[in-house]
């Protein structure tokens, strides 16, 4: 009887081995391409030469506590705030008859996350494109959408480039890449993401890499590489690619775009050097005090706006995906209250929605979910100097 116990619990752990194995490799296979692939040979060698690199990956100019797996893991298990939408969200869906040839001279769509169309003195520019129904390099893992796509990838106008800020999943989106690379498109990013698109077949001559403060002519733009305060990393090796901002000067107009950053000097510099801006575009969703030093959050994104000399302040990072402990409403609640107290025009559209300079602040369209459950204390980042 012992005998066949023991054989029994053998076939067992056979099987569930296999079903691991199986598993892993399904895993394996269905993120291989996903993943990308961090710079090596020539590109890793300019890499190595950036200022920015020092100690085998990129760093910031500041010192910056990384997440820690342990603290997050138990903050999410005992998390009880409302993160995801309890129903259907009221996006403005568009069509490309939305965006004729003969645009204003600056309007921006927000098509939710950190994707953005800009269109500004008769240029059109979209910033990290995501598509994709999740922010992961699984097809049935990983946060999802709460909302479709406010407009069709295939809807989208042409094109004068596309902006990315860092490689992570929901700023850099493989299959929204894999569209975005047959339409003859030029992507500007930072050093090292370049190896990713390349080897998910983007042409070399359509991608331009630059390191914080360089920049580039497109037309009469001038686009602008600046430093931001985050990290990088697609798989298991973090920090093998920069992560930027970006500032984009026209002859009439100028705005900037966050991608992700935490609170850094470099905001004023950015202001004083390339502004005033006519919008900024800062991530104001997904943080918390765990990782207060690679995300912003609301009461510093409002101060980071103001360093940079903005004049109308759209906060983008959240009501998209479900990456944080804060109630999914949280973000634009605190940002109003902030804003109102700093005095600093805010301008918050639904997901499709257009704006320019002109256009009334819309109204509030989130439902009301309750957040006071999470302290309302401004999440601070450490390491800043004081007085900023």
């Amino acid at each position: 009887m012992a005998s066949k116990k023991r054989h029994e619990l053998r076939r067992f752990f056979r099987a569930f081995l296999l079903l691991l194995l199986a598993a892993t490799g399904y895993l394996y296979v269905d993120s291989y391409s996903p993943t990308g692939h961090n710079p090596s040979g020539v590109a890793f060698d300019r890499a190595q030469q950036s200022p920015q690199y020092g100690e085998g990956r990129f760093v910031n100019r500041l010192p910056t506590n990384q997440p820690q797996l342990g603290p997050i893991m138990k903050a999410y298990w005992n998390n009880q705030a409302v993160t995801e939408p309890a129903g259907e969200l009221p996006v403005l869906f568009r069509s490309k008859r939305d965006f004729p040839v003969q645009a204003p001279e600056l309007r921006v769509t927000w098509l939710g996350h950190s994707t953005l169309l800009i269109e500004i003195d008769g240029h059109r520019l979209l910033t990290d494109p995501v598509w994709g129904e999740r922010t992961s390099p699984f097809t049935h893992l990983g946060p999802e959408r709460f909302h479709p796509p406010p407009l069709p990838l295939r809807e989208l106008p042409q094109l004068d480039g596309v902006l990315i800020s860092h490689d992570h999943y929901d700023h850099l989106d493989y299959p929204t890449i894999q569209v975005l690379q047959d339409t003859g498109v030029h992507f500007y990013v930072p050093i090292g993401i370049g190896s990713h698109l390349e080897y998910w077949g983007v042409p070399k001559d359509r991608i331009t890499e630059l390191d914080w403060w360089q920049s580039i002519q497109l037309g009469d733009l001038e686009l602008v590489s600046t430093p931001a305060r985050h990290f990088s990393g697609r798989a298991f090796k973090r920090d093998q690619t920069l992560w930027t901002s970006w500032a984009i000067l026209g002859p009439r107009h100028r705005v900037y775009f966050s991608g992700d950053t935490s609170m850094q000097p470099e905001f004023r510099e950015i202001g004083e050097r390339l502004g005033p801006f006519d919008i900024t575009m800062l991530e104001a969703g997904a943080y918390n005090p765990l990782w207060a030093d690679v995300h912003l959050g609301p009461e510093q994104a409002v101060h980071a706006h103001q360093l940079l000399r903005g004049k109308r302040m759209l906060p983008v990072h959240w009501g998209t995906f479900n990456l944080a402990l804060h109630a999914w409403t949280e973000p634009p609640e605190r940002i109003r209250v902030a804003a109102k107290k700093a005095g600093v025009d805010v301008v918050i559209p639904r997901p499709g929605e257009s704006f320019t300079l002109e256009s009334a602040t819309p109204e509030i369209w989130w439902p009301k979910v309750p957040w006071e459950s999470v302290a309302e204390t401004p999440v601070f980042s450490s390491h800043l100097p004081p007085g900023l």
